[in-house]
């Protein structure tokens, strides 16, 4: 069995050393801190937001569909977040999705009130 020389053991050391080092220093765990939670910006003075208590109106099918736009589309004009130019644009979309949906056609109402909604940004 061959061995080794005073040598070549001390450089095998010096080696497996420095590979350690090298490996403690790239597992290093110190993290920095996580930055502190901001509170929420107050709203811009003169913008309106939505109060508390505002709930949308529950049902289902095209009238529960136009109910909750309709309640969605009367908050934007009260706090100031769509003119009254297209607030009455979407009525009378909302007029004609009502008459679908009091025809008994209640799919093309809801997907017209969608086609709406998506027309005028609302997800």
């Amino acid at each position: 069995m061959p061995t080794d020389s005073p040598g070549s053991s001390m450089r095998r050391l010096c080696l497996i050393a420095v590979s350690l080092l090298a490996l403690t220093a790239c597992q290093s765990t110190s993290e920095a801190p996580a930055p502190a939670p901001q509170a929420a910006a107050p709203a811009p003075r003169g913008v309106t937001i939505t109060p508390a208590g505002f709930r949308l109106p529950e049902g289902g099918g095209c009238q529960g569909d136009i109910a909750r736009f309709r309640a969605i589309q009367a908050n934007d004009l009260e706090t100031g977040h769509v003119t009254r130019t297209v607030y009455d644009q979407i009525e009378a979309e909302m007029k004609r999705a009502d008459s679908m949906c009091a025809a008994g056609q209640s799919g093309p109402a809801s997907a017209h009130v969608r086609a709406t909604k998506s027309r005028f940004g609302y997800p």
